[in-house]
């Protein structure tokens, strides 16, 4: 399947939001109706008038929405000044996983990351996802660190 990256417009919200939405974990945390609640949008204003995000559309040759992903970089102190490639939110539509979709993205991900001149590229997962976990470490990510989170209510 071919597919083309581009950054994502407002008017892709909903296939993104359905997309993140749709596992385990997403039915959990987001709220995905339409009209989409304002959050969404207010969010992705943020996000698209930030130099250093950047929220991926994946599209296949008809136009469709099949994939996304959010990368974000860091400029750090650390590393000689470095830029950490944050990549967040994977997301592939339900009837195109299991169709190396998700590889494609990662390395399309990590070419984007070297071209924006990051010295790494980072990623956190859910414990509760051991195929993901496997998956990341088929291409080469090492779990180096133990993340810790906190969060509000």
């Amino acid at each position: 399947m071919e597919i083309q990256f581009r950054k994502a417009t407002e008017g892709d919200l909903i296939p993104i939001v359905a997309m993140i939405a749709d596992d385990a974990l997403g039915k959990t945390r987001e709220n995905f109706q339409i009209p989409l609640p304002e959050a969404y949008s207010n969010a992705f204003q943020k996000i698209i008038g930030d130099p250093n995000q950047e929220l991926i559309a994946v599209e296949n040759e008809t136009n469709e929405i099949v994939g996304t992903l959010q990368l974000s970089f860091i400029q750090y102190l650390t590393y000689q000044g470095g830029i950490r490639a944050q990549i967040e939110a994977v997301r592939i539509k339900k009837e195109y996983r299991g169709m190396g979709l998700g590889k494609k993205m990662f390395l399309w991900a990590i070419e984007r990351a070297k071209e924006r001149k990051a010295h790494l590229v980072q990623l956190t997962t859910d414990k509760k996802r051991p195929k993901a976990i496997q998956f990341y470490e088929d291409l080469g990510f090492t779990a180096s660190h133990e993340g810790m989170k906190l969060h509000f209510k």
